[in-house]
């Protein structure tokens, strides 16, 4: 299937490693026109490079961005709009907040978590949309967590505000519907990224056991056996910003191997 998106605009965000990167190299592939960033500029460019001499892609590009400032995010969405044009795709990606229960945070670790994992992918969508609105069309996906779905424990941080993207784009799905912009949320379950392992790592210590014993249980509760990769997450991503997606808006789903058992 022509995904149609050779030529296409697209920027992912914290995209030097783990789903994000793996994320970029499936829009590389199809020809598309990509924009990395992150706050590791030696990464980046090591990322860039492989993702160019893997596809055969030249058209790869970067630039160092911290998304919890607003005039870095705004510097990005300029570069990439001065070099492709436009934005026809979006993916809105961060780290995850730190692990923990309600007694474990205060005030500026709040604060923060708002503005990595919240208020940074509404910044972006703030930068993009008139470039999209002036073309008529337009993909945003808010990569989020399987916790939209399903609260996991002693992650509150990222329960709350994981939870307010898919609230931020219902709502934009009814605003932009008439200029053809499509948006999205997706939640990863466990695929092993390194931000995975570390959670492993912190509750292997937890209950006193080694993390492969850990993971070796985990994949057991996952009806697929197995943790994904995060190609097999990428895929999903680049399926829903492609031209095969022309009518689905305003949805959230999870890439989980079966894991979250809510509807």
């Amino acid at each position: 299937m022509d995904l149609g998106l050779a030529g296409k605009s697209v920027l992912v965000l914290a995209s030097s490693k783990g789903i994000g990167k793996a994320t970029a190299y499936q829009f590389a592939k199809e020809g598309a026109h990509v924009f990395l960033s992150s706050r590791d500029k030696g990464t980046l460019e090591t990322v860039t490079e492989k993702i160019k001499e893997e596809t055969g892609n030249t058209n790869v590009d970067y630039q160092v961005c911290d998304i919890t400032n607003p005039a870095s995010i705004k510097a990005l969405v300029s570069a990439v709009v001065e070099r492709n044009g436009t934005i026809d795709v979006l993916i809105n990606n961060a780290g995850g907040p730190p692990a923990g229960g309600f007694d474990d945070f205060e005030d500026d670790t709040w604060q923060h978590a708002f503005e990595l994992n919240l208020l940074s992918y509404i910044r972006a969508i703030r930068e993009v949309i008139p470039h999209m609105k002036k073309q008529g069309s337009g993909h945003i996906i808010n990569i989020a967590s399987s916790s939209i779905k399903q609260s996991i424990d002693n992650l509150i941080l990222s329960n709350t505000f994981r939870s307010g993207i898919v609230g931020l784009a219902k709502s934009l799905s009814q605003e932009l519907a008439a200029d053809n912009i499509k948006i999205n949320t997706i939640g990863p379950g466990r695929i092993l990224t390194d931000r995975v392992r570390e959670l492993d790592a912190i509750k292997a210590e937890k209950v006193n056991v080694s993390i492969e014993d850990l993971q070796e249980e985990t994949a057991k509760k996952i009806p697929m056996g197995r943790y994904g990769e995060p190609e097999e997450f990428a895929k999903i991503v680049v399926f829903l910003s492609s031209q095969a997606n022309t009518y689905m808006t305003g949805q959230s789903f999870v890439i989980d191997g079966g894991m979250v058992k809510a509807l």
